[in-house]
């Protein structure tokens, strides 16, 4: 175990999950103040959630010229950037602007995202799951300081609010890209990609295996997404429940999403991808259909706790299975592929988000996931045997 690499990967997943929780708190809440349309009062976020699905495979081919850790690198200093564009639309009561900003911090997104893969690369196919596992546990501490920057730094400024909030955060993106550039050296270097170019991307996403896993992490990231950021309007624009309350929710429903990585990876060793990945599809239609049984602040919880326990276990169960569909010099086309895939449809979710919350309400809204769920259950049924077949013998080697 790396555990330089894992240590270092683990702080910047910390402050990347501090600066998400951050933008999917107040994209919407500061979005409805900016603009008269109220149905497009989530457009900044879901912008960010488009650029960060574009970004995907670009950042992975960036990373792939220059090296993970300088590719990320400059990706936070993106982030820093925009979270100060952000300060200064708020500044200007530009809704424009606004948008702008959270589009350019989807940039820094699609590169976070793949700390899981700098953490799978860092160690031994057999502990990959407990890799990937551990780093997200980092965002624990940004499921704590999220919400206290959010809630800490709104008066900060009385001109500007939660302009405190947002140059805080641009601080810690600076030290995090400083944190990046410390990174050691890699089980897999950029060496394995010069002795072959390995399969086209067709053949390796024509596996199974490679679309289930795909699929899963997809609908994973999709429903959460959609449910997500969906809440903070519902609970605190139409509900009316204070910033605290919500911001409150988000926190728990966080400490959901990255909590069960303590045991996750390690639950995967022990009994498999697919059973982990079949709580996870358990856990997301439990969301749904406690979301469903009300609106108060009880329910809200349950419902977002739900939700991110089952985006946990099928989302680290779908990134672990995804590493053994590929070798090591086809990696960045396959992570690229899937990485797209998972933003893409986050991208779709949260677009709507806000539209179908406006015209037909919170409890429309938590059905629509549940038949891509049973969907995955399905697979997940189907490819039992073949998923336990490969683990087996990739681990053998």
């Amino acid at each position: 175990m790396h555990y330089r690499n894992l240590t270092i990967l683990f702080f910047c997943q910390l402050i990347s999950s501090t600066g998400q929780i951050v933008v999917v708190t107040l994209g919407g809440i500061i979005g409805s103040s900016l603009t008269d349309n109220q149905s497009i009062a989530t457009l900044p976020v879901s912008l960010m959630v488009v650029v960060t699905a574009l970004s995907a495979i670009p950042a992975t081919m960036i990373m792939k010229k220059i090296g993970r850790k300088y590719g990320s690198a400059l990706a936070s200093i993106s982030a820093a950037m925009a979270v100060l564009l952000a300060a200064f639309a708020i500044k200007n009561q530009s809704f424009l602007l606004f948008a702008l900003s959270f589009a350019l911090f989807g940039i820094n997104a699609a590169f976070s995202q793949q700390y899981r893969y700098a953490a799978a690369e860092s160690v031994d196919q057999k502990y990959v799951g407990r890799s990937i596992s551990m780093i997200l546990l980092g965002a624990i501490g940004g499921a704590m300081l999220g919400p206290e920057l959010v809630t800490g730094g709104q008066f900060w400024f009385d001109e500007i609010l939660y302009a405190g909030t947002l140059i805080a955060l641009a601080f810690l993106f600076c030290i995090q890209s400083l944190l990046l550039l410390s990174l050691g050296s890699f089980k897999i270097s950029s060496d394995n990609d010069q002795k072959s170019p390995g399969r086209k991307l067709n053949i390796i996403f024509k596996q199974r295996i490679f679309i289930m896993a795909m699929l899963g992490a997809t609908v994973a990231y999709g429903s959460m997404t959609f449910i997500m950021t969906a809440t903070p309007l519902s609970m605190h624009v139409i509900d009316g429940y204070s910033i605290e309350a919500t911001a409150s929710i988000i926190r728990s429903h966080v400490l959901a999403m990255y909590i069960p990585s303590m045991i996750s990876g390690f639950l995967i060793e022990r009994y498999g991808l697919n059973k982990i990945m079949a709580i996870g599809v358990i856990g997301l239609l439990g969301s749904s259909l406690v979301g469903l049984s009300g609106n108060t602040i009880f329910m809200y919880w349950l419902a977002l706790v739900l939700l991110g326990i089952g985006w946990n276990f099928l989302y680290v169960g779908g990134t672990t299975m995804l590493t053994y569909t590929y070798e090591p010099s086809e990696r960045f086309k396959a992570q690229g592929l899937n990485e797209f895939c998972v933003f893409g449809m986050s991208a779709i979710g949260s677009l709507l988000a806000g539209t179908i919350m406006y015209l037909y309400g919170w409890y429309t809204l938590v059905i629509i996931p549940i038949p891509f769920l049973i969907m995955i259950g399905a697979g997940l049924a189907v490819t039992h045997k073949e998923v336990e077949n490969i683990v087996v013998n990739r681990n053998a080697k």
